[in-house]
């Protein structure tokens, strides 16, 4: 026996008793007319006819290209034959590629390579091409035709699920999505977490903390959640977290421990990369252990907040080593939240543009239109905008396009609340920042929103708590800079110079320029009478902004509440901040 690696083609007749049973004769002839084509195109692409089986045929190539090439020809040829034919009477084949090891035996090949073939050709829809996700990385830069990802298929007697793709006969790559962003977006599994208590009773508890988990993890609708009956299956097992990441088709896990001592609880947590091993993030959380219930809600909601951003930086690293003609929808997403981020006016314009890129590759990505207005509201916060107007205009139309896409998604209807803000139509923010916080507590940008929302209409006390609660919640965010400043902001209008100082200096330390962070603490200087220690921050902001002046702030703020905003005013005015 011979092993190798082949591209295998089965096809089978789709309702063959069926069209028999109408037409015993007439349905033989079309079947040996199909076959015919079908054997010829094999041969004509380079493979071999393995063997037919009534009504199947089984086929191997050495090309996974010419192996999808000769399926989309053979179907193109059978839909113009059976164009004539009324739907009962057309003869229609269903295919399955798949890339695998077989044997090959007396001219025969078997394995698992064949049966995942056989299992695919299942999936298929009549006059359809179902491939796996090794056919599809191999065929999806060379193929010119549309794939829609299936997701992972359990197979019967294959060990793993399979990844399936359904492949579009007569269609081309730039009529629908030629890349699946579903096959590119991140997948997670949370494993059940070990119960170190060494008290079966308490057993519920380890078991509720990691349902919880999965449960709030499912509202990130950019991010793929293995379901509980899946990893729970690992429960009580010794297994290596890269092989657990293997066996069910993730890029993270998830897993942790519980201990008690007493009163108090301890919960240590993990995410991984299950490709390479890496630890991405951990942390312990310990607890006096009242409300048991109580103590699992706000752990799960710790965790599920902070790693959503470790996901994001993750996948934003992932993008950044892959070559441009590697980059799949999700990809592009991604590398535009890593321009984003960095917030200097060269990178909120690639943002855009790669943004803008990633929903011409899949209109229906969510994620990329929520991305794109926060490349708008950073333009005009930071005062990057060619247009100030034409940016709220299109933050707002793409903000609607994110709640058409997905009217479920706490993301989409938080880019509203954006879109609102830099609008200056904070009252109109709130119901969608409420609504995003409903579809998904754990989303720290829509609480911040509330926050930011307050601050502009000079609401500093109710600010504060709301900016709090975003920190405590993604204590690691990107958008921390943006966090800290506006609870710098909120503390002064509140007139408590003291923690205004302390958050604006913190926000200094965060990633990105933006001049409102320099603005609220020579403000709050000024206001306390610290003329010199202003005009030293005063002079490194000029650095990077010499336009920084009254007017610049004037034109670039985002309040409605007249006396806050001039109250802000007058403490860059007695700094020494010029007019003009």
């Amino acid at each position: 026996m011979e092993r190798r690696l082949a591209a295998v083609l089965y096809a089978d007749v789709a309702g063959y008793s069926r069209l028999t049973g109408a037409d015993e004769e007439g349905t033989h002839r079309k079947l040996n007319a199909g076959l015919d084509l079908l054997t010829a195109g094999i041969e004509a692409a380079g493979g071999r006819a393995v063997h037919e089986a009534g009504d199947a045929i089984l086929a191997e190539f050495p090309s996974v290209v010419a192996a999808v090439t000769c399926a989309l020809d053979f179907q193109d040829e059978m839909q113009s034959r059976n164009a004539d034919l009324a739907e009962d009477e057309r003869l229609q084949f269903r295919v399955g590629v798949n890339l695998g090891d077989v044997i090959h035996d007396r001219d025969d090949i078997y394995g698992d390579g064949v049966n995942i073939a056989a299992r695919l050709e299942a999936l298929a829809e009549p006059g359809g091409i179902c491939v796996s996700a090794n056919v599809f990385e191999q065929v999806r830069e060379r193929v010119d035709t549309a794939f829609v990802d299936l997701g992972p298929q359990k197979m019967k007697n294959i060990a793993q699920p399979v990844h399936a793709f359904s492949v579009k006969p007569g269609t081309q790559a730039d009529t629908t999505r030629s890349v699946s962003t579903e096959a590119e977006k991140p997948a997670i599994a949370v494993l059940p977490f070990q119960n170190l208590i060494g008290d079966t009773d308490q057993e519920f508890f380890a078991d509720g903390v990691a349902e919880d988990i999965i449960s709030a993890l499912s509202r990130n609708r950019w991010l793929v959640v293995i379901a509980r009956n899946s990893s729970f299956s690992f429960k009580g097992q010794s297994i290596d977290l890269k092989q657990v990441g293997a066996q069910l088709g993730v890029r993270y896990v998830l897993d942790g421990s519980i201990r008690k001592a007493g009163d108090r609880i301890r919960v240590t947590a993990q995410l991984v990369d299950s490709g390479s091993g890496n630890q991405l993030w951990s942390e312990r959380y310990d607890r006096v252990l009242e409300d048991i219930f109580a103590v699992q809600d706000e752990i799960t909601a710790a965790i599920v907040a902070a790693i959503a951003p470790e996901l994001g930086k993750a996948e934003q690293q992932r993008a950044s080593t892959r070559t441009a003609g590697q980059l799949g929808a999700w990809e592009v997403y991604q590398r535009g939240m890593w321009h984003l981020y960095r917030r200097t006016r060269d990178d909120l314009a690639e943002a855009r543009r790669l943004l803008g890129r990633a929903l011409e590759l899949d209109g229906t990505l969510c994620a990329a239109a929520a991305g794109l207005v926060d490349a708008y509201y950073y333009e005009i916060v930071l005062g990057h905008a060619e247009s100030f107007e034409e940016n709220r205009r299109l933050a707002l139309a793409t903000a609607r396009r994110a709640i058409e896409l997905d009217p479920d998604d706490g993301a989409a209807h938080c880019a509203m609340g954006k879109a609102r803000i830099c609008r200056r139509e904070h009252a109109l923010a709130e119901p969608d920042l409420q609504l995003a916080i409903e579809l998904n507590p754990s989303l720290a940008w829509a609480h911040y929103g509330l926050g930011a929302a307050a601050v502009f209409s000079g609401r500093g006390e109710t600010a504060i708590e709301h900016l709090h609660h975003a920190i405590r919640l993604s204590p690691r965010d990107q958008h921390m800079g943006s966090f800290m400043v506006r609870l710098a902001e909120a503390y002064m209008i509140s007139r408590d110079y003291d923690e205004a100082i302390a958050w604006g200096r913190k926000s200094l330390q965060q990633q990105g320029f933006q001049w409102s962070r320099y603005a609220v603490l020579i403000a709050a200087l000024g206001h306390l009478g610290r003329p010199e220690e202003a005009q030293s921050v005063l002079a490194e902001c000029l650095e990077q902004r010499p336009d920084f002046s009254i007017d610049m702030v004037r034109n670039g703020h985002l309040y409605t509440d007249p006396q806050a905003f001039e109250f802000y005013l007058q403490g860059l005015r007695e700094a020494g901040v010029a007019e003009t």
